[in-house]
């Protein structure tokens, strides 16, 4: 027996902009301890990665682009387009 699915544009933008703010959080939470304990971080990886301080800050800051580029097409660009539609 199959199951009906009922999603509905309601549902669909409640659900973006419930992952968008959770990646949001994700994000500024990555910021701040990138921020706040860069030392702790980059020792810790450093034990396990042969990087230079400048390459580890690089790399870090290129993955929060990455990461702050797809909160922005994959959840907060369909919420608004679906807040426009609907």
């Amino acid at each position: 027996m199959q199951k009906e699915c009922n999603v509905t544009v309601e549902l669909m933008r409640d659900v973006l902009g419930w992952c968008a703010l959770i990646n949001i959080s994700l994000l500024l939470s990555w910021f701040l301890m990138f921020a706040m304990a860069h030392d702790f971080v980059f020792n810790l990886h450093r034990r396990w990665f042969d990087l230079s301080r400048e390459r580890f800050v690089a790399i870090h800051y290129a993955a929060m682009a990455i990461f702050k580029m797809g909160i922005l097409f994959f959840n907060l660009v369909p919420y608004f387009a679906l807040r426009l539609a609907g």
